[in-house]
């Protein structure tokens, strides 16, 4: 199994080096526009929307580059900041954007160096292997027995018919050492690659401040409808209850000496009303916090949770400890509101909740045997759950192929706050 598991590696990298070099020939092209767009930006009108098109294409150029880079499991971030709030497409202020971006003369930098690495390993990375075949497939036999002049390996050239017969032998060896190398050849163009291309440690640190930035306003926004949600339920339903009973009592309180058995009606009325109001702040506490995250964790609210929805939800948990408050609620809320949507929207006979924690990182997987096709794009559901997840540095992936299945991926930053007793 291992030894397949190599093979298919190799020839996994083997087509990637080629890829890579064939898309490597698309270089010198792109450089000549970004050096045409460059020259020409100080044209009006026309100089900025080449340069617009010639960053475009650059851009467009290294990140395939770095989506190759994934596939090799190097994977490189985009170092390119926001553009300015007030700047729109082609103006200058848009264009002192890009010109002042240090990723975009790493990006141009990197197109010729990068062209002639990965061509060259490129080949490499074809060459040998391909040599292999050469005598797996016995053609120094075929050449010999026809009488042509040819050598392989290490018969160069090949004298008699047992030295032909010997490129078998020789070719799996070739073919093994190109398979082996060609992960190799592949992480070291890569590598290359993370020098142009990934970001600089102030770009990091840039990306950091912007990524912090969009966290704290999403969850100041979030916080803030949250407030606007609780005044509102408070407004329209406890307090107009509340008001109700002391309006109630108020009429008891005339009618308790004139008419006795009517201000007795109006006291069971007001309890009444009463209960409702205690009814409805316990949904709105629960709304805030569950009580049974409280006494039971985020393993046994998740359970409670899921033996209320209409599907069977079987839930898979390994945490060995409790988890901060934030975060349990947080995670609570996303696996609840993704459940919500599930059930709402994917026409699924069966769903799965699955909880770990490796290392630092709370995974949670939720899946569903739905019709497939949530696109985050589309609503504000998952936007919301990631907006969530943003404010605790999590992330979340969403696959969901049309036809199903849809897996919702969340995974957190955290450490256990109390093991299991």
């Amino acid at each position: 199994m291992r030894s397949w598991l190599r093979v298919r590696a190799g020839l996994s990298a083997t087509a990637d080096g080629l890829f890579a070099a064939g898309l490597a020939t698309l270089n010198l092209p792109v450089l000549t526009i970004w050096l045409a767009g460059l020259i020409l930006s100080p044209l009006p009108v026309l100089g900025t929307d080449i340069l617009t098109v010639a960053v475009t294409i650059v851009r467009w150029r290294a990140d395939l580059e770095r989506r190759l880079a994934a596939r090799a499991g190097l994977p490189i971030r985009r170092p390119y900041p926001p553009p300015p709030k007030r700047s729109e497409v082609g103006d200058r202020l848009w264009v002192r954007w890009i010109i002042t971006d240090p990723a975009t003369w790493r990006d141009m930098a990197w197109l010729l160096p990068g062209a002639l690495v990965a061509v060259c390993l490129g080949v490499i990375t074809l060459a040998i292997p391909a040599y292999g075949l050469v005598g797996v497939g016995l053609l120094p036999l075929w050449l010999h027995l026809g009488e042509v002049r040819f050598g392989y390996g290490v018969f160069w050239p090949t004298m008699t018919t047992a030295e032909a017969w010997l490129s078998l032998p020789q070719g799996l060896v070739i073919l093994a050492v190109g398979l082996v190398l060609a992960p190799l050849l592949r992480t070291t163009d890569v590598l290359f690659t993370q020098l142009f291309l990934a970001p600089t440690m102030s770009a990091e640190l840039r990306l950091r401040v912007a990524h912090l930035t969009t966290t704290r306003t999403d969850t100041i926004d979030a916080q803030a409808a949250e407030l606007r949600r609780i005044e509102r339920d408070l407004h329209d339903g406890a307090q107009a209850r509340l008001v109700s009973v002391a309006m109630t009592i108020g009429l008891a309180e005339r009618l308790v000496r004139r008419d006795p058995s009517a201000a007795l009606k109006l006291l069971a009325e007001a309890r009444s009303s009463s209960t409702a109001a205690l009814v409805e702040l316990r949904h709105l506490v629960r709304g805030i916090h569950p009580p049974v995250l409280a006494e039971r964790g985020l393993e046994g609210a998740v359970q409670a949770l899921a033996l209320s929805l209409p599907v069977k939800t079987p839930v898979a948990s390994h945490l060995p400890g409790r988890l901060e408050t934030s975060v349990e609620s947080a995670v609570y809320f996303a696996v609840a509101e993704t459940l919500a949507n599930m059930v709402r929207h994917s026409r699924a006979r069966s769903a799965w909740v699955t909880i770990g924690h490796t290392g630092d990182v709370l995974a949670v997987e939720v899946g569903d045997d739905g019709v497939g096709g949530a696109d985050p794009a589309r609503g504000t559901g998952l936007i919301g759950i990631m907006r969530r997840l943003n404010a605790f540095d999590g992330t979340m992936a969403v696959s969901s192929p049309p036809g199903g299945p849809t897996v919702v991926t969340m995974e957190l930053p955290c450490a256990l706050s109390s093991p299991k007793i």
